[in-house]
């Protein structure tokens, strides 16, 4: 069986998705031999990026093993075929203005020869200068996002609606806790609302919408500020009432900096742990990526090598300890008492997590597979709240649609156990917030 469309691989497709070749319908679909290569070199590196090209190759090899890869072998269920293309074909197709030593002008090639021979020629990589150059020479191209419907979306889900209710409505709701939504707006479970007077815009209510009730419900309301902590806005208002709800188990707060992500989250967190005794320990955790050029190894043990990364957790925590001096030392008495648990992403593969609330800052710069991993990593009873700002993403490999952050969310929206919230208002101060908005 053979397929009219044509579709060139790049690497960096493959190490954000192993699976990527799986996903291509009704195609055949060509790895050069360069892409190869280029994913041996990826084998022996202990995170992500490893783990995918050591899954490939070993498909592959599984493939190698149905049939002769030059000639095309199918896959099952005849879906596709995958082809690996030798280097010469790319090298016979390429302009001469573009050289041969370089890896992803040796792709493009491929993508240029088959155009000779194919009108339907599509070339899929996450590198924009290759798209550009492809576009230059005439070959469609496009980025890999894994979920189209994902990737097709015009807006991401906020967490929040508004209604417009008659006066009666709102007051009732204050007498009743309790209020059956209109038929004509769509809630999902756990989605926060703003109810607004029709007739006097003064008079308003805010609720979730309890799916098991089919009704909207007053918000989680302490009588007292949690560490020191007071929402500030509504939009905070909506994420300590989903951190501190016991039948919401996955949090995920999108923000851009200053929203108070972080902070409420580790209020939240303390509170429940701390105060409530609902969980055994908080867990603080964060993926590794510099911001800008990397200045390369740090002296000393795991500790001291991990402190520069960890460190915007552990101001946060002795902000909510206190302002004095004294805060460090208390934030070390919960460590060294188990209570409190600050560590990187790296180790968290293979553990499980029962009783515990678990934060992961700067979820943003994770990959699904990543978000996938840490979420089943939760045994009974543990809460995880992540946290991220999708317009801050320093892995190469992930953008703002394809992050996990996005990801889960969009996936997750519709679970009972799940909510989320979009905070768009900064507070940590003024100039924060004008640097945010500006800059």
């Amino acid at each position: 069986m053979e397929f009219s469309k044509k579709v060139v691989v790049d690497t960096n497709v493959i190490l954000f998705d192993a699976n990527a070749i799986k996903r291509f319908y009704d195609s055949d679909v060509y790895i050069p031999i360069t892409v190869i290569e280029e994913i041996d070199r990826f084998k022996r590196d202990s995170g992500e990026n490893g783990r995918n090209a050591r899954y490939f190759s070993r498909f592959m090899d599984e493939l190698r093993e149905r049939g002769k890869l030059s000639d095309g072998v199918m896959l099952d269920g005849d879906r596709a075929r995958v082809f690996v293309s030798s280097d010469h074909e790319g090298k016979d197709g390429l302009p001469t203005e573009l050289s041969s030593e370089k890896a992803d002008n040796r792709i493009l090639g491929t993508a240029l020869f088959l155009q000779k021979d194919f009108s339907d020629v599509e070339l899929i990589t996450k590198d924009i200068n290759l798209r550009i150059k492809a576009d230059v020479f005439g070959i469609e191209a496009r980025d890999y996002d894994g979920d189209e419907d994902l990737a097709n979306k015009e807006e991401f889900y906020s967490g929040r609606a508004e209604m417009i209710i008659s006066s009666d409505k709102i007051d009732l709701f204050y007498k009743e806790k309790a209020l059956h939504p209109l038929p004509d707006l769509k809630l999902y479970p756990n989605h926060y609302v703003v109810m607004k007077d029709e007739s006097n815009p003064n008079h308003s209510a805010v609720g979730r919408f309890d799916a098991g009730l089919g009704a909207i419900v007053p918000l989680v309301t302490p009588n007292d500020s949690i560490w020191g902590v007071h929402p500030r806005n509504v939009e905070q208002s909506f994420a300590l009432d989903s951190l501190l709800n016991d039948d919401i188990l996955f949090v995920s707060l999108v923000g851009k900096a200053g929203t108070g992500k972080t902070l409420l989250a580790l209020a939240a967190g303390l509170h429940k742990t701390l105060d409530e005794g609902r969980f055994q320990r908080l867990l603080v955790s964060r993926p590794i990526f510099p911001m800008g050029k990397d200045i390369g190894y740090l002296p000393g043990d795991v500790e001291q090598k991990l402190n520069p990364w960890m460190q915007p957790i552990f101001d946060n925590v002795e902000f909510l300890m206190g302002a004095d001096k004294k805060a460090a030392g208390r934030a070390q008495e919960l460590i060294n008492q188990g209570m409190l648990n600050i560590e990187p992403l790296t180790y968290i593969r293979g553990r499980s997590i029962p009783n515990q609330y678990l934060i992961v800052d700067e979820s943003q710069n994770l990959t699904p597979h990543e978000i996938k991993t840490i979420v089943t990593r939760a045994g009974e009873g543990t809460k995880v709240v992540l946290t991220g700002d999708r317009h801050q993403i320093d892995n190469p490999y992930i953008d703002a649609v394809n992050s996990g952050l996005s990801y889960s969310v969009e996936k997750l929206k519709g679970e009972k156990l799940s909510a989320h919230i979009n905070l768009t208002k900064g507070e940590r101060s003024e100039l924060a917030e004008m640097a945010a908005n500006l800059l």
